[in-house]
């Protein structure tokens, strides 16, 4: 495809007059080019097969199926199709599941018209594009400190939960019907990730801090 060929977009939004408002944008550009529209995840995913466009910019909140679902679906199907999130929400858990699901950028829709056609442009091309404030949502759970026991597995909840009951190690084994040795094992990760050397420690932290709750 030559840089002179326009980029084909597909608009995924509930609302009829967000989609107004971002095609008569997508007017002004000639580089750019509104194939078609949709206003649920379903639709979405039908448009791509019949117009396989280049971008798709999707809202994440409607009805039938969700933006996230769809992005995922999208991008498992259509590899060469890029999804940019465009939405009114910066919640860190949509912003974390938008990229994990494959969206290639997020941003949020009072973006400017600029900025907005410069990250269709970019996603094109494979290149990523964030929003300040989500870039700043992804920054901040990066850099905020763990809890004690947040790192800690179900399975290794499970074992807490029972030395705290007093159980051995022969007796957790069975009730979980696990071996001796792996439970060995989940003990010696368990004070390792709390930061203690005996059980009689790991017991009195687990219930100072509730972590068998």
């Amino acid at each position: 495809m030559s840089d002179q060929t326009p980029i084909r977009i597909l608009l995924v939004d509930d609302h009829d007059m967000v989609r107004r408002g971002i095609a008569v944008f997508l007017l002004t550009n000639d580089d750019l080019v509104l194939v078609g529209e949709a206003a649920n995840g379903v639709e979405a995913l039908e448009k791509c097969a019949e117009l396989q466009p280049d971008v798709v910019l999707m809202d994440l909140m409607m009805p039938v199926m969700d933006g996230i679902t769809a992005i995922r679906l999208i991008r498992e199907r259509y590899p060469a199709t890029q999804v940019i999130a465009l939405t009114s929400f910066s919640e860190e858990k949509l912003v974390e599941t938008s990229l994990q699901a494959g969206a290639i950028g997020y941003l949020f829709k009072n973006v400017s018209v600029d900025d907005l056609a410069a990250a269709i442009r970019a996603a094109r091309v494979g290149q990523p594009t964030l929003a300040p404030e989500a870039t700043k949502v992804l920054i901040q759970k990066i850099t905020r400190p763990l809890t004690i026991g947040q790192d800690l597995t179900n399975r290794e909840r499970e074992v807490l939960r029972l030395l705290v009951d007093g159980l051995s190690n022969p007796e957790i084994a069975e009730q979980l019907n696990l071996s001796r040795s792996t439970v060995k094992t989940h003990v010696s990760h368990i004070l390792e990730k709390l930061g203690v050397d005996s059980r009689v420690e790991v017991v009195t932290l687990a219930i100072r801090h509730n972590l068998t709750t």
